[in-house]
Formats: C-alpha cells, structure tokens, sequence
C-alpha cells in the first residue's frame, strides 16, 4: 500500500471534520482572507489559532505565500510572536511588497496553484491532528500564483470554509456584501464574518454595521477582535482569545456578546 499523499491528509482532515456537510458544527480548518488588503487578517487568524489552542487542540497556521519580506513584513513570524504553543509555516517568501503573483513575476519566481495547495498539503500531512489556519493575501481575488491562481481558487482546491475578515467603519458593508457575494457564486463555504479592529469608542457608522454585518451574513458574524494598540510579544496569548468568537469558531462568546459592544 502506498504511503499517503500530502492531499490525501488534508482530505482526510476535511472528511473527519465534516466541512463538506451542510450544516458543519465548527470547522476543524479555516482558509482566511479579508475584504480587503490590511484589514487585520493576520491579527484574527492568530486570534482563532490562540483560541483554538486554549481549547485544547494542536494548531498550525499556514501562509503560503509572503511577499513584502524586502520592508520587513512576515506573518507568519508575528504570529508566532503574538501567540503561545501555535505552530507557524511560510511557504515561498517574496521580497517586493505587491500581490504575490506580481512580487513572484518581479523576481522570476514560478509560483502555481498546485505547489500552494502543496504547501498546505505537507503540513496536514507532517501535523495530521494539527488544526489548520491557512491566510491569504489581501481580498479574496488577489492572485497568489503567477499562474493566476486567487486566494478563492485556492480555497476550493483546499476544501476549506473561508473566513471573512471586515473592517468595524464605514465602508466595510459594501466591500463585505461583495466578497460575501463572490463566495457564493462559486459556491465557497462561509465559516463566518469576523470583524478585526473594534474600537474602544465606536462611532455611529460602526455600531450599527454589527447588525448591519450579521444580516448580510445570514447570522455569521462570528466574531470581533478589538483594536489591539499595542501588538508585542504574547499579546493575543495573554487575552482571552476565545472571548472574541462566538461556538460557531469554537469561541465562547454569543451574539448577544457581539451587539453588546455597540450599545
């Protein structure tokens, strides 16, 4: 019998977590990306990872794809960082701060959508009890591969639900309804919304986009991260993490929680 295949190991991750059901409990493994570049992706899934990890379970995050090395940008290593007892895993490092896709043209880097699925792949199969935090880049249409691969594309070959990373502000209800829309029509799993920067003073404009943001997501917001000013070595670890999201991501916080915050 052959050995089994890094595919097969994510694949059997899936199956055991049942992702693929209609109504899945929580997603054993999320493939996170935002409605846009520099809303607060890398923040949330180290938060999601610290709160899976406090309850119990082993957890890698994944970034298959890092560009912007050259100005010093490296999630993975902020995670790291940020977190306790959570794994991290860089695929291909890019140095110019643009899409992946660009950054990988600039320097002659090839960098297709079965070598990112690999990328994943090999850490469900090295880590098979590990959950899984995978992070795009940018929106969910950015292009990862110079083959045109997008962090949609890369999604759906990985079998993953995506989690939806919004800004609190103003602006954040359109650019969430489109990439809501877009993960519908190619028919992507939602794990949720999850809002990242809350403010400690909320203006109009953002406490009313909570329920305006549950709404648009049929109920699935679930979860908001609070603008973390200060963001230094063990910061998210020392937080209660699982206090920003709701069962539904296998935190402890209920809806009520969430609109609570903009009374």
């Amino acid at each position: 019998m052959s050995a089994p295949s890094s595919s097969d190991a994510l694949r059997s991750q899936l199956d055991v977590a049942g992702v693929r059901s209609e109504t899945p409990v929580v997603p054993r493994n999320v493939f996170v990306t935002g409605t846009d570049t520099g809303v607060g992706k890398t923040v949330v899934s180290a938060a999601l990872a610290q709160a899976w990890r406090d309850g119990g379970d082993a957890v890698t995050y994944v970034k298959p794809a890092q560009s912007g090395t050259d100005d010093g940008d490296d999630d993975a290593r902020d995670v790291s960082a940020w977190t306790a007892g959570v794994e991290v895993v860089t695929g291909t490092t890019l140095g110019a701060s643009l899409a992946p896709s660009v950054a990988g043209r600039l320097a002659g880097v090839a960098l297709s959508g079965a070598s990112l699925r690999a990328t994943v792949g090999e850490v469900a199969l090295a880590a098979p009890h590990a959950r899984l935090v995978v992070e795009g880049a940018g929106g969910l249409l950015v292009e990862l591969g110079t083959d045109g691969t997008t962090c949609a594309d890369l999604a759906a070959t990985l079998e993953l639900p995506v989690l939806v990373v919004a800004r609190p502000g103003l602006g954040t209800l359109n650019h969430t309804a489109l990439t809501l829309a877009e993960l519908d029509r190619r028919g992507l799993a939602l794990a949720g919304v999850v809002v990242s920067g809350w403010p400690m003073d909320p203006d109009l404009a953002t406490r009313t986009n909570l329920a305006e943001l549950a709404r648009l997501s049929g109920g699935r917001l679930h979860g908001v991260v609070p603008r973390l000013a200060a963001l230094a070595d063990g910061t998210i670890a020392a937080a209660d993490a699982r206090a920003w999201f709701t069962p539904a991501l296998g935190g402890t916080a209920t809806s009520a929680d969430l609109q609570a915050l903009a009374d």
